[in-house]
């Protein structure tokens, strides 16, 4: 039986600019509010045509299995047909202001009164 894993669009934000990656696995990290993922896929090289982005992302990358992304971070995971291209724009490009998704902050202490 051959099963097709899933493959998913990982958009998020870090140092001012939006990262998009695909990759086969996303999970809730085993670290409080980190999103895991792992297994990125970058395109083989089969053309010359070359995006640099991918490749800033490729050697960024470059030896890591796994990577976790702060949940505040996020801006979107999408389950996709199939892999796209891994890229990185400036957010200050972007001429939608992309404001983080506020997170729940823990009481202090956690006792009662």
């Amino acid at each position: 039986m051959n099963q097709k894993k899933s493959i998913y669009r990982v958009v998020f934000q870090n140092q001012g600019n939006i990262y998009e990656l695909h990759a086969r696995e996303v999970s809730q990290g085993a670290m409080f509010a980190f999103v895991e993922v792992g297994e990125i896929i970058f395109g083989e090289r089969s053309q010359l045509v070359v995006d640099p982005s991918d490749e800033k992302l490729k050697a960024e990358f470059s030896g890591v299995k796994r990577t976790y992304i702060p949940m505040h971070a996020i801006l979107r995971i999408d389950e996709v047909e199939k892999e796209g291209v891994n890229k990185i724009t400036s957010a200050s490009a972007d001429k939608n202001k992309i404001t983080p998704f506020p997170m729940p902050v823990p009481p202090a202490g956690g006792g009662s009164s």
